[in-house]
């Protein structure tokens, strides 16, 4: 008898689970893409949401920072946003093309197109490091969907993170 949340054609001993993919638990709260195929038809078939994408890798700690903050936002920004993994190791794709050299890497796309961001860090094209304050991270993504509606490819983000190190 086949279990109900084991996809069609597929017995649970042909796969490892999502939560055995590495140590990052908050990882599997979050839907994996695992193809290239499968990013770029998340981007392309979602007309009316932010398409969140993380690049980096489940057992890097940068990545698990900014999947626990992912994961405690991704419901109470479902109705403007949707949120999904990929692992730049298994799906290489997108490295070069997204300059993906970071351990771990936000970007935000909207019918199809990348947005970008103005975080005053210079760097437009990403996010590349963990932003774990949840408010902010809403904020954020809520700035984009609004700049983004309005077909403006540059939005500027609520907060300035500039200097965000302080040495």
């Amino acid at each position: 008898r086949r279990r109900v949340s084991e996809p069609e054609g597929r017995s649970s001993s042909s796969r490892s689970p999502s939560w055995c993919s590495g140590p990052n638990f908050m990882s599997f709260l979050l839907p994996h893409l695992r193809t290239g195929w499968a990013v770029d038809q998340a981007i392309l078939n979602e007309e009316d949401r932010v398409v969140v994408v993380r690049f980096g890798h489940d057992y890097c700690p940068v990545c698990m920072q900014m999947d626990e903050a992912l994961s405690k936002i991704a419901e109470k920004v479902k109705n403007f946003a949707v949120v999904y993994l990929v692992d730049i190791s298994e799906v290489p794709d997108f490295n070069t093309m997204y300059e993906l050299y970071d351990p771990c890497t936000v970007m935000m796309f909207f019918r199809n197109k990348h947005i970008m961001i103005d975080l005053g860090t210079g760097n437009n094209n990403k996010i590349n490091w963990a932003l774990t304050n949840t408010q902010e991270l809403i904020d954020l993504v809520e700035t984009v969907y609004r700049g983004a509606r309005k077909g403006r490819g540059l939005v500027v983000s609520p907060k300035d993170y500039s200097t965000k190190y302080r040495y």
